[in-house]
């Protein structure tokens, strides 16, 4: 659990160096939820299925995701989001709350298939004022699907805090409406989110339906490198929350209990530089990719742009320089306006 946590820290920050630097792009850190994602993700066998939202990497590396895949997603390249063969974990989901009917999709067939298979979703509070939150929730209901809900109550939604999103006093009591088990738990304490978690995945593997967990913590850091968190909360709140990270109070509690291995920050460290290494050597991303994985049979107008776009590539190649794109020569689709390209 400690090296988990410490791991999803030590990269968050490492991360958020990159992206200033311009070597990676936008993402969701971390810091400040770690305990919410270990002491959850780790209640999961490899045959259950995991299905995180944006900010989960500490959970994804719990399950086996590769420090430089993650990096890959967020400089965009494909196979950043790509779980490896046999892998049941959904990539990362930027839409809010989007993947928490796919979560219950799971869930549902795997009851359908009689598969001993329990799917955990993740998921923030701003998600739950989103429709897709409650037609989940109203759907695992009625069909007592296996499937966990692990809310990860951060206090903010972007700029906007809880109690500008639900009159509820909590955000489990949310669940009751819907006919399922709602629990809250200190979301900074992985010992409690792992004992909460453990009984939700033992109840959902035994036939007994969804659960739905509401982890009580803070998002220390900003919500994602484009934000600026100072416009909108105070820095009196933000120390309150900082003398309750899950890091430091899990540390006090190994130390008091001599559990702490030596030399765990710099195997970390070690780990993290040698998979920005990996990550780094990669070239550069194959443009055509762009055109796939978005139709099942490309339209003739993109078919028209690829055939374009290829020539450019090989002219490249072969030392023509670069031109001025032409005008698209293909027609615009109905309802379509056509475009310079």
């Amino acid at each position: 659990m400690y090296r988990g946590m410490l791991l999803g820290r030590r990269l968050d920050e490492r991360m958020i160096r990159l992206q200033r630097q311009g070597r990676i792009g936008t993402f969701a850190p971390i810091k400040g939820q770690e305990a919410s994602q270990i002491g959850s993700v780790l209640t999961l066998r490899r045959s259950d299925w995991m299905v995180p939202s944006f900010r989960e990497t500490a959970s994804m590396l719990s399950r086996g995701w590769p420090i430089e895949k993650l990096l890959k997603f967020f400089a965009g390249y494909l196979e950043g989001g790509q779980p490896d063969e046999g892998q049941n974990d959904l990539p990362i989901t930027i839409p809010v709350a989007t993947q928490l009917p796919h979560a219950v999709g799971l869930a549902y067939a795997a009851q359908y298939r009689g598969d001993d298979v329990v799917v955990m979703a993740y998921c923030g509070d701003g998600a739950t004022s989103e429709g897709d939150f409650h037609e989940a929730l109203n759907f695992a209901g009625v069909w007592s699907v296996p499937v966990v809900f692990l809310i990860q109550n951060n206090q903010w939604a972007i700029s906007v805090p809880l109690k500008k999103q639900t009159h509820s006093r909590t955000i489990a009591q949310k669940a009751l409406a819907y006919g399922v088990p709602g629990l809250q738990v200190d979301g900074n304490d992985v010992l409690a989110v792992y004992a909460a978690s453990r009984e939700a995945v033992a109840r959902a593997r035994e036939g007994n339906g969804p659960t739905l967990i509401e982890c009580v913590t803070y998002r220390l850091g900003v919500h994602t490198t484009a934000d600026d968190p100072t416009k909108y909360r105070s820095t009196e709140e933000v120390a309150e929350w900082e003398r309750k990270d899950p890091l430091t109070r899990f540390t006090a509690y190994l130390k008091k209990k001599r559990l702490l291995e030596d030399g765990l920050e710099e195997a970390v460290d070690a780990e993290i530089a040698a998979a920005i290494q990996r990550f780094e050597a990669t070239g550069a991303a194959e443009p055509l990719t762009m055109f796939e994985h978005v139709y099942a049979e490309l339209p003739p107008h993109l078919k028209a742009q690829r055939e374009q776009a290829a020539g450019w590539l090989r002219e490249g190649e072969n030392g023509g320089g670069t031109t001025a794109a032409p005008r698209e020569t293909s027609p615009p689709m109905r309802g379509q306006r056509a475009t310079r390209r």
